[in-house]
């Protein structure tokens, strides 16, 4: 009952600082500069909004279907000699600052949401194969050994019995990916893509911490919200624990 009303409260808020930014001025007028703007208007928040969540979307569902394509490929006896090629590939995100992908990349790519993509992608790729690996890696044999015992194949395990045992634990590694995605993106601004970094940066360069608190309150909201729907999911997706619904 609390966490519904903390989730709706935290829902309206969000809806009224994209949609209906105005109605907070009041609150941040003190924070921006003697005689300058409170809310930004050079761009509508909620295309900015649209756009930055569309970056980490299409970022994410390709780092999903890399990272998890790796590790069915890794889990199996053909491909276990590949494990450690594929952790370095899926590391080499991690190993690179989001920063210094961008500044690589704009050079092959040129400036916009491709640099951004590409920077996300390869950040992402890591949580989610970890995850994969780990789900993939300690389902219980007896279940797998029942599979086997009426008849089904090799593929036919993996879409039906493996990866639906797995989802959960996978969908902890979307989770983490997704939720540094949000916040990595705003640096995508600086080579010119559509997120909401432009608020924050707009802000820092004009010194008008209004603007950096209003950007900055819309992407945390946004990873608030998203990290409890996965939460949620997840939960929904558990198998249930022994002895659950009994009194």
């Amino acid at each position: 009952m609390i966490g519904g009303l903390l989730r709706a409260g935290l829902v309206a808020v969000l809806l009224v600082l994209v949609l209906a930014p105005g109605w907070v001025a009041p609150l941040l007028a003190p924070l921006a500069p003697e005689g300058g703007p409170v809310i930004y208007d050079r761009a509508s928040l909620l295309s900015l909004s649209l756009s930055h969540l569309g970056l980490v979307a299409v970022a994410s569902l390709a780092a999903t279907v890399v990272a998890v394509t790796l590790a069915v490929l890794v889990t199996r006896p053909f491909g276990a000699s590949f494990r450690p090629l594929a952790r370095s590939v899926t590391n080499l995100g991690q190993t690179f600052p989001p920063v210094a992908v961008l500044a690589l990349a704009v050079p092959m790519m040129g400036f916009g949401a491709g640099p951004t993509l590409l920077a996300l992608f390869l950040y992402g790729l890591l949580p989610i194969f970890e995850n994969a690996m780990t789900g993939l890696g300690n389902l219980p044999p007896a279940t797998l050994e029942a599979a086997r015992g009426i008849g089904m194949g090799r593929w036919q395990r993996l879409r039906q019995v493996e990866l639906p045992l797995a989802l959960p634990v996978i969908l902890a590694g979307v989770r983490l990916s997704v939720v540094i995605a949000l916040g990595t993106a705003t640096i995508g601004s600086t080579v010119a893509a559509r997120t909401l970094g432009e608020v924050i940066i707009a802000g820092l360069l004009t010194s008008n911490t209004a603007f950096v608190v209003q950007g900055g309150l819309v992407v945390g909201l946004f990873a608030v919200l998203l990290h409890d729907g996965l939460v949620q999911l997840e939960r929904r997706l558990s198998p249930p624990r022994p002895g659950a619904g009994r009194r």
